[in-house]
């Protein structure tokens, strides 16, 4: 696809497209798609007054597709900014008479020069909300006499502790960035707050250094600083520093981490803490396209562990993962598994089940909102219940699969429909635009078709007797769906040459006499044919590259049909005919 300077689409002609040849074509090859083009749209070879208008028009259409590919600086400019980089109108890019290896450096640039105005507009905001939840009262009981008490019988759940934080970066260079951030936290009616300022510098490409500042009513003053180093291209370190200044005095503490690429997927740590919880740490983290497994192992004061984890993701649209884990150290054992789904375009919905000793059964429910992330870490339990492990394992799967039909997937239906609706209306214009064209085409083409349908029946060759393009609706349980197709039958028999159809890696919307009829929908191409005598059938993506007939026609997709009686059928001249009358 061609680059563009803006966001928005930027040209709604693809010349590529309209000439039906490849992004790679050589000038022969645009050459003989012109002179192709230019004998059917030739103004002279109408007499109607109408139709001499429409040619001129789609002459002149073809003309300038031309005179932009064959045109190596015009090309190259187009191929980067698309149509507006053309119009001297608008905004002048670059010098006309630069080569395309300076064009494009040119292009890279200006996007410089946008990403750093872009950032210096970017705040880049995140923030956690956590709300633990004691559930216990729901599966413990330890008084005898519990339901004899007023109110004994509804179980007590209840908020014991909350804490919320929120971070801001406010680019001020394109190497420095303050990071502004702060945090409330409250346990069972005792909080309190901390904010912090770090300012950081990106002092080379392999590296930057950051200052920390931090003041709260728990700690007390924070003083820091953090240095990050590419030692090589396959290993990084990172060293933090810091005085936490309170009432018992001051503590410092250092954090080194160094960490290396094992190979392409693989990366190694190694932690070395000292100050208040002093430590040493070595994990493993592999994380490929269909999983991520995770191996640590750590000693220190006063916590020592060893900790597994794996986690598998299935190749769906919903990113759907499940993951497990075993953590065992000198606080006990702890066993997870969970799962998570994205359930709209910016939101991930996770619960994972945690088992353990002497810790009881938790059950933690994650909802992930662009960047803002919302926990509830729910404990039921401080004994090993199998109920309760059976109700934290079944409940939020019970839950889910009634939210996504009740609330989540109608609410992801209307925004898509309001999606393609704001997308139709933008584009209303310029599709009746092609529209017209594409009748026009049509129209302008039936000599031609005519000429080449008598040829190919002459010597048993390509004859398209029905194409389609637009949207099909095959599936069953979207039948309430209403097909949007064209019939694209003569555009197509107008591209055959030689027995043979070869359409380009391109959006099929673009080639003359389509257009397209369902702006912002899944398209393809079906297409009824006759090759030596036999009928066959082929369905094509609207991006892909299409050629018929195949050699045996033994490609995957070709639908073969039996020999048919020609002679009590309309010949594929006469369909025409009466299709473009």
């Amino acid at each position: 696809m061609a680059s563009a300077l803006e966001d928005d689409d930027i040209s709604t002609d693809d010349y590529y497209s309209l000439l039906n040849v490849r992004r790679e074509a050589t000038n022969d090859e645009l050459k003989a798609a012109y002179r192709r083009l230019c004998m059917l749209y030739h103004p002279d070879k109408h007499r109607d007054p109408e139709l001499k208008t429409q040619a001129e028009q789609l002459f002149n259409l073809v003309h300038e597709a031309y005179e932009v590919l064959s045109d190596p600086q015009a090309r190259a400019i187009y191929d980067i900014y698309g149509k507006r980089g053309l119009d001297v109108d608008g905004w002048e890019v670059v010098e006309r008479k630069r080569t395309p290896a300076e064009i494009r450096e040119e292009y890279e640039r200006l996007q410089a020069e946008r990403e750093e105005r872009r950032l210096q507009q970017r705040t880049n905001p995140k923030g956690t909300i956590s709300v633990g939840i004691d559930a216990t009262d729901l599966f413990d009981r330890y008084d005898e006499d519990y339901e004899d008490v007023a109110g004994g019988g509804v179980p007590h759940v209840e908020i014991n502790r909350m804490h919320i934080s929120q971070s801001i970066e406010a680019p001020l260079t394109t190497k420095d960035t303050a990071i502004l951030s702060g945090s409330l936290s409250t346990h069972n009616g005792n909080g309190g707050g901390t904010i912090n300022l770090a300012l950081r510098r990106v002092t080379s490409a392999k590296g930057w250094g950051e200052i920390e500042l931090g003041a709260g009513d728990t700690h007390g003053p924070l003083f820091g600083m953090k240095i990050f180093r590419n030692l090589t291209s396959r290993s990084f370190v990172t060293a933090q520093c810091g005085l936490q200044f309170s009432s018992r005095g001051v503590r410092p503490g250092v954090t080194t981490v160094l960490a290396r690429h094992l190979d392409k997927n693989t990366m190694g740590y190694l932690q070395w803490r000292w100050g208040i919880q002093s430590s040493m740490n070595t994990s493993i983290v592999r994380d490929t396209k269909s999983s991520h497994f995770t191996f640590a192992v750590q000693l220190g004061i006063p916590h020592t562990f060893m900790m597994m984890s794996y986690q598998y993701k299935f190749q769906d649209d919903d990113q759907t993962k499940i993951k497990g884990s075993v953590k065992s150290g000198f606080f006990g054992t702890v066993v997870e598994y969970g799962a998570e789904r994205k359930i709209s375009r910016h939101s991930v919905l996770g619960a994972t089940v945690s088992v353990g000793v002497p810790q009881g059964v938790s059950l933690k429910i994650k909802l992930n909102r662009a960047s803002q992330t919302y926990f509830f870490p729910i404990h039921l339990t401080d004994e090993l219940l199998p109920s309760a492990v059976f109700y934290a394992t079944v409940g939020p799967l019970v839950f889910y699969l009634a939210i996504q039909q009740l609330i989540i997937r109608p609410y992801v239906r209307a925004q898509k429909e309001q999606d393609l609706e704001k997308q139709r209306e933008s584009s209303a214009s310029n599709i009746a635009r092609k529209k017209q064209e594409a009748e026009s085409a049509v129209l302008l083409m039936q000599e031609s078709v005519r000429r080449i349908i008598e040829a190919e029946e002459s010597r048993m060759g390509l004859i398209i007797l029905n194409a389609w393009y637009g949207k099909f609706v095959t599936d069953n349980s979207r039948r309430h769906e209403r097909a949007k197709v064209i019939d694209v039958t003569v555009p197509l028999q107008c591209l055959v040459k030689d027995s043979k159809l070869i359409l380009t890696e391109a959006t099929k919307s673009g080639l003359p006499g389509f257009y397209d009829p369902c702006v912002g929908e899944e398209k393809s191409l079906k297409v009824l044919y006759q090759f030596r005598g036999v009928m066959h059938q082929v369905l094509s993506g609207d991006a892909e590259p299409l050629r018929i007939p195949k050699q045996f026609n033994r490609r995957k997709g070709y639908l073969w049909m039996n020999k048919i009686d020609l002679a009590q059928r309309l010949t594929a001249a006469e369909k025409i005919f009466l299709m473009c009358s």
